[in-house]
């Protein structure tokens, strides 16, 4: 690094090169990454995959866009640590999406003779189905709306088996207590927790209420 410090012609040269190279270098890339991103919308519109198109387009009407792997704690310090970030991204969801102040809520028995909603015949699964809409993200199964749509009778009945069962054990699916959360940026610093967020539940969750809450 000596020729750095000492400002004669021959390292004035050297390091005029090394600027060439690097700034060449870099363009090459950014060619590269163009190129392999107009070529991934490209795919994207053959296979009409519209999801991955208009997000590709909006990305790259957008440019590039800086990321941070730091995030501010509770104090307003700055956290680096991975293993700290995630702990405090579940902290902020936890507080976000449980209600605070509610206690002593007292829960009422309630015994009959016949069971408060009916089961669930095939026809409210096809309206459940029905109502799916498509080109939405899938939840923590990973199973798109497209393809309980194109399922036909044969996932229909099965759907419509699969919750009269658990209806009749009255035990809600452990998986399908998960879900997936997206942060939705807000306003403000970003460093700073400022998202909401959404959750994306495994998509039976999506037949369930629908077909016995509204019985």
């Amino acid at each position: 690094m000596n020729w750095l410090q000492d400002s004669n012609q021959r390292n004035v040269d050297n390091l005029n090169k090394v600027r060439r190279e690097a700034s060449r270098h870099f363009e090459n890339k950014k060619e590269e990454y163009l190129k392999a991103k107009i070529d991934e919308l490209e795919t994207n519109s053959k296979l009409k995959n519209i999801i991955d198109l208009y997000r590709g387009i909006s990305d790259f009407k957008k440019g590039y866009q800086p990321r941070t792997n730091v995030v501010k704690d509770e104090k307003g310090d700055l956290v680096t640590n991975s293993h700290c970030i995630l702990a405090r991204w579940r902290n902020h969801f936890f507080q976000l999406f449980n209600v605070h102040g509610v206690r002593n809520v007292r829960q009422t028995e309630i015994h009959t003779a016949e069971p408060l909603v009916p089961e669930l015949n095939v026809f409210e699964v096809e309206m459940a189905i029905e109502k799916l809409k498509t080109h939405k993200s899938s939840g923590i199964d990973q199973i798109p709306d497209e393809l309980i749509k194109a399922g036909g009778r044969t996932i229909c009945s099965e759907i419509h088996k699969h919750i009269n069962s658990i209806f009749n054990k009255e035990e809600f699916p452990e998986d399908w207590k998960e879900s997936i959360i997206v942060p939705i940026y807000e306003k403000g610093d970003k460093i700073d927790c400022n998202y909401r967020g959404i959750s994306l539940l495994s998509i039976h969750t999506q037949f369930y209420p629908t077909s016995c809450c509204e019985g």
